[in-house]
């Protein structure tokens, strides 16, 4: 845990979150900013800074983020489609450095954005 992390406090439960997931590697909560009727952030509870270090240390717990993306847009009746994106780095739109996989749905967008 990174005692400066707002996602590692959320995982060590000092910081509140509205969970919508908890499995052994991974938590998912409903954004507080969400960008789409559902947004929510599918993370590791051990701290990574971003998708490549999560790659880099245990490929396999990218399966599990996707997994636990997948297993909620279906809970949350996304069936029909949804958005998976990982911010990696300041320049890309990272604001927390712990890393998370975004999951939106609930409207249409648009591609290419713009």
């Amino acid at each position: 845990m990174s005692e400066d992390c707002l996602f590692c406090r959320i995982v060590a439960g000092e910081i509140p979150a509205t969970v919508v997931r908890d499995e052994a590697r991974t938590l998912a909560f409903r954004d507080v900013n969400p960008q789409a009727p559902t947004h929510v952030l599918v993370i590791p509870k051990r701290h990574l800074p971003n998708a490549a270090a999560v790659l880099a240390d245990d490929p396999t717990l990218l399966a599990d983020l996707f997994a636990g993306a997948v297993e909620v847009a279906a809970s949350e009746g996304l069936g029909d489609g949804y958005r998976l994106v990982f911010n990696t780095g300041e320049s890309a739109g990272q604001t927390v450095f712990h890393a998370h996989l975004h999951l939106l749905g609930g409207r249409g967008f648009q591609w290419p954005p713009g």
